[in-house]
């Protein structure tokens, strides 16, 4: 088992599988002493570097060191030594994705290293430079495609090959260092909040947990009585529910696509929290609390379900609801004067 970096996105589960499966875990072991797992010494790991490799059966991993993306990025050429002498594919991780490069930006934004992106835009052009030397047919393996905050403009095809990456990716095209630098730092997307606590609690080693493990049922009064306390509670209904009738002090992250994103944003990680989950159904929990724990949000209280807010007012809470207009009405609106208008959605 191994990982290409140090990953910001999620809380990698390398640790925690090593643990329970007793699997090996290879780890970086480039970038300098200043960026370093800090659990790479525990005895389920071994740490490679440039030019080593490690045999699974007879597939072969070859190590390449690849900086930029992250200082110990690293990346694995795969051969099946049964059938050939030359590798067929690398798993490039954060590096190479299909039609763009990893972003090198990650450690100022995310984790607050000042001054970082530079430097590591600069590495990432070396290690462009030296992969673009690999042959056309090698398969290209990804991490991410598109949807990804790594980069900026991935395809959402899931693999490509060296070969055509020279032909279509905008980093392989012929271009001086600056001017690389001035294209690869350019428009980058603003990094989820959440990214600096992930690299940080990756870098240290995330905790062992066994699993995953669903919070205790509460019922509608203690719920209520929590909210009036001053309680964290994440109400996981659509907008729509949520807009027709809440507590009052609730946070709406509605259950989707897009819950760890926001929830990474606005729950913080130093106190506990409560969910309310639409119906209490077993499913939209479990996939809610896997969700957040994959971000590291693991001090979950308890639960509620819709009856917390359908039997509000019979224990004395009126609800709160908020106005819902069209994008049509807001012109209106806004040409007549009528209304303020503050914008709250990402820097980008």
């Amino acid at each position: 088992m191994t990982e290409t970096h140090i990953h910001a996105d999620f809380v990698s589960g390398s640790r925690e599988l090593a643990e329970r499966a007793g699997a090996r875990v290879f780890l970086s072991a480039e970038g300098g002493d200043e960026w370093q797992y800090a659990f790479a010494r525990e005895s389920s790991t071994t740490l490679v570097g440039h030019g080593d490799h490690f045999m699974i059966g007879n597939i072969r991993f070859d190590v390449l060191h690849t900086p930029g993306h992250t200082p110990e990025h690293i990346c694995f050429v795969v051969t099946d030594t049964a059938g050939a002498t030359g590798p067929m594919g690398v798993l490039t991780g954060d590096f190479v994705f299909v039609g763009d490069v990893g972003r090198p930006d990650l450690l100022e934004k995310a984790a607050h290293i000042a001054g970082a992106a530079e430097g590591a835009a600069r590495a990432l052009f070396r290690s462009i430079q030296e992969f673009k030397r690999q042959p056309d047919h090698l398969q290209i393996w990804p991490a991410h495609g598109a949807g990804s905050a790594c980069g900026k403009g991935m395809s959402a095809v899931p693999q490509s090959t060296v070969g055509y990456e020279r032909l279509f990716n905008w980093a392989f095209e012929p271009m001086d260092e600056d001017a690389f630098l001035a294209m690869v730092l350019a428009d980058q997307p603003e990094p989820p909040k959440y990214f600096g606590h992930m690299k940080h609690l990756n870098r240290a080693g995330p905790p062992i947990l066994g699993g995953f493990k669903r919070p205790p049922r509460v019922d509608d009064a203690r719920i209520i009585e929590l909210i009036r306390g001053g309680a964290l509670v994440v109400d996981g209904r659509s907008k729509q529910e949520f807009s027709e009738g809440h507590h009052p002090g609730t946070i709406n992250i509605s259950l989707g696509r897009l819950f760890t994103t926001w929830a990474g944003w606005l729950v913080p990680y130093d106190r506990d929290f409560y969910l309310i989950v639409p119906d209490a159904r077993d499913q939209a929990l479990d996939d809610a609390v896997r969700d957040l724990v994959m971000i590291g949000l693991e001090r979950i209280a308890g639960y509620a379900g819709s009856s917390a807010i359908d039997n509000a007012e019979a224990h004395g809470v009126e609800l709160e609801r908020i106005d819902q207009i069209d994008s049509r009405e807001l012109a209106q609106r806004m040409e007549a004067d009528e209304v303020a208008v503050i914008d709250v959605r990402g820097l980008a």
